[in-house]
């Protein structure tokens, strides 16, 4: 048995049944075959609930490229599905999208840049079956030159009425929704794998139970005298 199992197993001797039962559902209805990223973003609160909006839809990964403006998320807003996601943060370098972008195609994601662009082919038209990366731009400027380069594909969602575009945090509500349900109703394997169960459910018992790192610490320190 590997150290994450062992610490998954010691970690729920301190929470209750319920709560166990709870994450051992949801970790069946999570995935790493979609996932969006955040490009320069400057209201937290959008931020905040694109977040909420992965979790809610079973997304597991969000990441933010922040090129200009910093994170500052919005409690109120979020209403702790923080805890519940894999956040990735890019803010160190002068090519954080670009840098972001090439880690994702590492990864095998195919870039699908959102712009309301007209010769962008219309949401209803991504193929799921391929791991997409759906990426949001800012709010006033939208995606970066750099992002539209590197993308593999371009789409938008279909508006019929006068405004130009959807807030960015209702593009990635209305994207997700779309693509979970078609995604959940195709016969892809789009479930994490065993490996990444366990990464995540290790993440999610630590953040449940005070003081985790110590419990961690000691019951590290007795297998090694074992």
């Amino acid at each position: 048995m590997n150290l994450n199992k062992k610490l998954i197993n010691h970690f729920n001797e301190f929470i209750v049944d319920e709560r166990r039962e709870l994450f051992e559902k949801k970790i069946q209805e999570r995935t790493k075959h979609i996932t969006i990223v955040l490009e320069n973003i400057y209201q937290g609160r959008n931020i905040s609930a694109s977040i909420r909006s992965a979790d809610c839809f079973g997304i597991q990964d969000v990441h933010i490229i922040e090129n200009n403006n910093l994170f500052n998320q919005d409690p109120s807003v979020s209403i702790g599905s923080e805890k519940w996601i894999s956040l990735y943060r890019y803010n160190q370098k002068k090519q954080n999208t670009k840098d972001t972008i090439n880690k994702l195609k590492r990864d095998g994601y195919k870039i699908i840049v959102t712009t309301p662009h007209a010769k962008a082919k219309t949401l209803y038209d991504l193929n799921i079956s391929n791991k997409n990366a759906l990426l949001f731009g800012s709010e006033g400027d939208g995606c970066s030159e750099i992002a539209l380069n590197m993308a593999d594909e371009k789409i938008k969602i279909p508006l019929y009425g006068f405004s130009e575009s959807f807030n960015i945090s209702v593009s990635v509500a209305l994207c997700l929704q779309h693509l979970t349900f078609k995604l959940r109703k195709s016969n892809f394997n789009w479930k994490l794998t065993n490996q990444e169960k366990e990464k995540i459910m290790l993440q999610w018992l630590k953040k449940s139970i005070t003081s985790s790192k110590k419990i961690e610490e000691l019951f590290i320190n007795n297998l090694k005298k074992k």
